[in-house]
């Protein structure tokens, strides 16, 4: 089944950023971490995206690996991992499987 997710440094803000990115990441993450979640949905979704790109696509992760990783990036990994799940980016299975099914993906 799953293998570690790509990092274990928290959110990074990508070499490439636009600005929107930038302005979001410097209102909302900090040291790696989200400090508040945003309460537009089109803020959210975007941090939502690069949350969803610490899971490689195509590798199933268990319940608790998901949530050690969300945990090194937000107080309320449950929370975290509903949003994940809700916006499309996370998918779970019966046996609390999940996998990445949306956002970007990065060379």
């Amino acid at each position: 089944m799953g293998s570690e997710p790509t990092t274990d440094d928290g959110l990074a803000l990508p070499a490439d950023a636009d600005p929107n990115t930038e302005k979001l990441f410097r209102a909302f993450v900090r040291e790696g971490r989200i400090t508040a979640m945003p309460a537009k949905a089109g803020r959210r979704r975007l941090l939502l995206d690069h949350v969803a790109q610490l899971f490689e696509p195509g590798v199933r992760y268990p319940e608790h690996v998901v949530n050690e990783t969300l945990l090194r990036v937000y107080d309320d990994q449950a929370a975290l991992r509903r949003y994940l799940v809700d916006e499309g980016l996370l998918a779970r299975d019966n046996h609390a499987v999940y996998w990445r099914c949306g956002g970007t993906v990065r060379p």
